[in-house]
């Protein structure tokens, strides 16, 4: 990736010049949204050559929570998503990253009530690297705004994945 990340604009920067301290000092801080810096130190201290799969879970705000006051406050969370969307899109596609497939949430089966979603995705991205990639790209970042307005919470988990980005099950069954 070559010279190290700025930090987003409103974030103190923590020092340090691993990539993955680079990327965290980049991402905004909220809770419950966006990677711990251990997180990522243990996402971006695996191996970046193989191929991984994010599952998304998204809950969204009912209205656009935006830290600064902007004419979007009077979005939905999910609308403001789908500006974020729309940029990540762009952004998978320039590292060689696919949607698998997305749908809404319906209820929580098992597990904790507070931990009720919206909705589910799956991306999948050819490596680690091409997602630390993706999360670095300036444009992306700026588009974190929204991402950050439009979400109560989020959990993003890092799952082996197939060579090819496709949904199946792990040894064709």
């Amino acid at each position: 990736m070559g010279g190290s990340l700025p930090p987003r604009p409103g974030r103190r920067g923590h020092g340090g010049s691993s990539r993955a301290t680079r990327v965290r000092d980049a991402l905004p801080v909220t809770s419950h949204v966006d990677p711990t810096a251990e997180q990522l130190t243990a996402f971006a201290g695996a191996d970046l050559t193989t191929p991984i799969v994010m599952l998304n879970l998204n809950r969204y705000r009912d209205r656009a929570a935006y830290a600064q006051p902007s004419p979007d406050d009077d979005l939905s969370g999910r609308e403001a998503y789908l500006r974020y969307g729309g940029v990540a899109l762009r952004a998978m596609a320039e590292v060689g990253a696919h949607v698998l497939w997305m749908a809404p949430a319906e209820q929580v089966f098992a597990g904790c009530e507070h931990e009720e979603y919206d909705e589910a995705l799956l991306v999948w991205y050819p490596s680690r690297a091409a997602f630390l990639e993706m999360i670095s790209l300036d444009w992306y970042r700026d588009a974190l705004v929204h991402r950050d307005a439009a979400l109560a919470q989020a959990s993003v988990i890092a799952l082996a994945g197939p060579v090819e980005p496709t949904l199946a099950a792990p040894g064709g069954a």
